[in-house]
């Protein structure tokens, strides 16, 4: 029977490590980050990681429009999942999550 580590990072500075997260490698993955919310939270049953989903909206490409007029921004939500230890707050994983 293995141990279960001690919960020293609570909710809150899981989040906040998952959005610093994100935000900091906002310019490595192309994206503008727009309305950037909390949408799930899981501690794992053996309490060792939080699992912080993020969801954001994010601007598609426009096609030219073949008339030449102008195209209107698309917006799409996108989701990340965030693996974040829950003794040290390190961020582990940060995955594609479907909508």
């Amino acid at each position: 029977m293995t141990k279960a580590k001690s919960l020293n990072i609570d909710v809150r500075a899981a989040v906040s490590a998952a959005e610093n997260y994100l935000t900091s490698l906002q310019d490595k993955i192309g994206l503008t980050i727009q309305d950037l919310r909390l949408e799930e939270v899981e501690l794992s049953e053996d309490k060792t990681y939080w699992l912080i989903t993020i969801g954001f909206n994010r601007l598609t490409d426009t096609a030219n429009n073949p008339l030449g007029l102008p195209t209107i921004p698309h917006h799409e939500r996108e989701y990340k999942i965030f693996k974040i230890d829950a003794e040290t707050g390190e961020v582990k994983s940060m995955k594609i999550r479907q909508p």
